[in-house]
C-alpha cells in the first residue's frame, strides 16, 4: 500500500496562528492515518469520531481530510463485525470497471474467429497456441469495433486456454515397427553381459566444439563475465574438436577421446581400441567378449561398411574379442547412456567456461564428477582421418559378421578370424 501523504488539519484549533495543544495531536493522527491503508483509516476515524461524540464526524473529517460519508461506513463496518471480511485483501471482492467481455460478451467470439485460422496444438487437449502476435490480432479487431490492447487480449486468450509456448523437440519422426522389439533385446543383451561381468561400452560423438576465445552455453558464477568472440568464424578456431565419448557401464567410468579431424568411423573404432589398450583389458582380464550399444547413424551407424571393417581389424583381430554391437532405433539415441551419464555432467562441469585450448578441454573433461561416483578420462587424437573411405564388397564378404536373429539390421557379433581366413 503506498505511504499516503499527511493531511493538513484544517479543525479551528489548528487554523488560527496560536499555538494549541490540539495541534501536536491532531499531527500525530495524520501522521498515524499515513500509514495505514483505506479500510484501516476510515475505522480508525470512526472509532476517534465515536470518542469524541456529537459532531464527530465533522470534526475527524477536517482533522484527516475523510469525507463524512467514509467515516460513517467505517462505523458501519465496525459495528457489524470485521470477522466476514477477507483479511488478505483491502477492498471487498466486486466492484471497478467491468471487464471487457462483460461490457461486449461479443468479444470472444469476434476473437475467435481471427485467431482460428492460426491456431494450433493438441486436438485432444486443452492447450492451444497462435502463431500471430497479441499487437496483429489487436490490428485486426480493429474492423470489427474493438479496441483492445495486447494485455487485455492476451487475458482473454488465456480465458480460452491459449498460453505462451516454446517449441518442444518431441518428434522423432515415425515409429519403426521394430523399435520396440529392439530395445528389449538390448536390455536382454546388457543383462547377459552384466550378469557375466563382461564389458558394456556406450559410445557416441558428442557435439563439436570450437576450441578458442568462444561463448560457451550455460551460466557460472563470477564477479565479472568472460569476454569471447562476437561471432564463431572457424577461422579464429584453433581447430574443432571432435570428443568421442565411451561410457562403461559396468565401472560407471567415462573416456572422451578428443580428435582434430574428421569424424570418421575409423576414428571411432581407433577411440574404442585406445580406449581398451588403456582400461578396458586391466579393468575386464581375461575377458574376451565386448558389448557395444551405439547410435543408429553417424560414425558408429548401422550402415556404415568402414565401421565393421575397423571393428574386424582393429578389435575383434588384433584383441581376439567377440565383439556385439546392438545399435538404438533411429531417432532414439536420446536413451543411449553414454548421452545422460557422460555427455551431460560434462556439459554441466563446462557451462558458460570458453574452451579456449585442447588442454583446458580437456582439463574440464577430467574433472567431471557426479555423486554417483562418475570419473572421466581423456586423451587426445592429433592424426587425420580421411572421408569417403569406401570398402568394396569382397571386404566385406571376408569379414566374420554373424547377423542376430532379432533385428539383424541392428545386431550383430563381429568374430576374430583364424589365420587361414587372414590368408
Amino acid at each position: 500500500m503506498p505511504q499516503r501523504d499527511v493531511y493538513q488539519c484544517q479543525c479551528p484549533h489548528c487554523t488560527v496562528p496560536e499555538p494549541h495543544p490540539d495541534r501536536e495531536v491532531h499531527r500525530q493522527m495524520n501522521l498515524l492515518m499515513s500509514r495505514l491503508d483505506e479500510q484501516q483509516r476510515r475505522w480508525y476515524a470512526a472509532v476517534e469520531s465515536a470518542r469524541v461524540g456529537h459532531g464527530g464526524d465533522c470534526l475527524l473529517s477536517r482533522i484527516t481530510g475523510l469525507h463524512v460519508d467514509t467515516i460513517r461506513r467505517g462505523r458501519e463496518e465496525l459495528a457489524q463485525s470485521l470477522e466476514g471480511r477477507p483479511a488478505d485483501r483491502v477492498r471487498l471482492p466486486g466492484g471497478g470497471r467491468p471487464a471487457v467481455e462483460k461490457k461486449s460478451p461479443e468479444v470472444l467470439p469476434a476473437l475467435t474467429g481471427v485467431v482460428e485460422p492460426t491456431t494450433g496444438g493438441d486436438p485432444m487437449g486443452s492447450t492451444k497456441f497462435v502463431r500471430r502476435s497479441l499487437q496483429a490480432i489487436g490490428t485486426d479487431l480493429e474492423p470489427l469495433g474493438y479496441d483492445l490492447c495486447p494485455s487485455t487480449i492476451a487475458r482473454l486468450l488465456r480465458t480460452q486456454h491459449f498460453s505462451l509456448r516454446v517449441n518442444s523437440k518431441r518428434f522423432t519422426g515415425p515409429d519403426h515397427p521394430d523399435r520396440d522389439r529392439q530395445f528389449r533385446n538390448i536390455q536382454v543383451e546388457i543383462d547377459r553381459f552384466w550378469d557375466e561381468g563382461l564389458p558394456i561400452l556406450s559410445v557416441d560423438t558428442k557435439k563439436k566444439e570450437l576450441v578458442g576465445n568462444f561463448k560457451n552455453a550455460g551460466e557460472l558464477w563470477c564477479q565479472e563475465p568472460e569476454e569471447v568472440n562476437v561471432y564463431d568464424f572457424l577461422s579464429d578456431a584453433i581447430c574443432r574438436a571432435v570428443p568421442y565419448g565411451l561410457y562403461d557401464v559396468l565401472a560407471n567410468r567415462g573416456h572422451v577421446c578428443i580428435g582434430t579431424s574428421a569424424d570418421t568411423p575409423a576414428f571411432a573404432v581407433e577411440a574404442i581400441r585406445s580406449w581398451w589398450v588403456r582400461y578396458g583389458c586391466k579393468r575386464y582380464r581375461g575377458a574376451d567378449e565386448l558389448l557395444i550399444l551405439a547410435d543408429g547413424g553417424g560414425s558408429n551407424g548401422h550402415r556404415p561398411r568402414l565401421w565393421k571393417l575397423a571393428l574386424q581389424e582393429q578389435l575383434a583381430d588384433r584383441y581376439g574379442l567377440y565383439v556385439t554391437v546392438c545399435h538404438y532405433p533411429t531417432g532414439a539415441s536420446k536413451w543411449n547412456p553414454v548421452e545422460h551419464r557422460l555427455f551431460g555432467p560434462i556439459s554441466v562441469n563446462w557451462a558458460g567456461r570458453p574452451l579456449r585450448s585442447l588442454e583446458v578441454m580437456q582439463g574440464w573433461i577430467r574433472g567431471t564428477r557426479t555423486q554417483g561416483g562418475l570419473e572421466v578420462t581423456t586423451n587426445l587424437d592429433e592424426r587425420v582421418y580421411l572421408k569417403g573411405l569406401r570398402v568394396s564388397d569382397e571386404e566385406m564378404d571376408q569379414l566374420d559378421l554373424q547377423r542376430h536373429e532379432t533385428c539383424p539390421q541392428w545386431n550383430y557379433t563381429i568374430s576374430p578370424r583364424t589365420l587361414e581366413l587372414l590368408n
